[in-house]
């Protein structure tokens, strides 16, 4: 694992924090919902989240995303701007793969219902 893709999965997970993403360490299923920021540097090469990949959004999930993108632009005066962190909370929350961990072998694809509750 390059020192980019440690970078990679670690500004990942910790974005994913409050979500409690389920993974595989050492083999064994794990929920990440806290950790010792020196212990999983150490740990990243044994750490695979399970992701869903972009492709398996359903079309009420596509619906939703869609709405939460078009509240994401704000007006201020003659200027629009876009506050793109709540797209990525929705994101995250939903468990995507928007950063193509699972291409690069960094995730695993999440089992269709792993999610589900």
């Amino acid at each position: 694992m390059t020192q980019e893709e440690k970078q990679l999965l670690l500004t990942d997970l910790c974005a994913r924090l409050p979500y409690r993403v389920k993974g595989l360490t050492n083999g064994r299923k794990v929920t990440i919902y806290s950790f010792d920021i020196g212990d999983l540097q150490n740990d990243l090469r044994t750490i695979k989240p399970y992701l869903r990949p972009m492709s398996s959004m359903t079309e009420e999930e596509k619906k939703e995303f869609h709405h939460v993108a078009s509240l994401q632009r704000n007006y201020l005066g003659d200027d629009i701007f876009y506050t793109h962190w709540q797209i990525y909370d929705w994101l995250n929350k939903n468990y995507f793969d928007y950063r193509g961990l699972i291409s690069k072998g960094l995730a695993l694809e999440a089992p269709e219902e792993m999610y589900k509750n």
